[in-house]
């Protein structure tokens, strides 16, 4: 199982961010590797990513589902790869600290399955912080090109 939280703060309010976070469109294309996604419905949608997996170059078609929108606060995902036999799960979370600015924290967790499994969990490992990392980075600051 890999793992990778990132907080950072935003010098916008927190209602700022939600409207950010709380439609996919708007970050998509911010994420590591992003190719494409296809909206299924509001909670449903399929991506597909190509990337460097260890010495292997791979696309990645994911299913997203959304788990639940708590407004302005966090939303959380789980994940499943629909080319791969991967699991895992996710949010970005985010709290106020005052009027003009908001603590986000973006959080995954993925998990290689069946015969893969134990040589790609730990090559996920270092990839999945990483990855967590630049998405929340990228988020932040998109939003605090719209808004400030």
């Amino acid at each position: 199982m890999a793992t990778g939280t990132h907080t950072v703060e935003v010098p916008v309010g927190i209602d700022h961010v939600w409207d950010f976070v709380s439609d996919m469109e708007k970050w998509a294309k911010l994420v590591p590797g992003y190719n494409a996604h296809e909206m299924i419905d509001d909670k449903h949608s399929t991506w597909t990513f190509k990337g460097n997996v260890g010495v292997l170059k791979k696309t990645v078609e994911v299913e997203i589902i959304i788990l639940e929108w708590v407004a302005p606060s966090k939303v959380t995902f789980e994940l499943k790869g629909l080319s791969d036999n991967f699991t895992g799960n996710g949010y970005f979370l985010a709290e106020s600290i005052d009027a003009e600015n908001t603590k986000m924290t973006g959080f995954l967790e993925v998990v290689a399955g069946g015969l893969a499994g134990p040589v790609l969990n730990p090559i996920f490992k270092p990839i999945v912080p990483k990855a967590t990392q630049m998405l929340t980075d990228r988020v932040a600051n998109k939003i605090k090109l719209v808004h400030v």
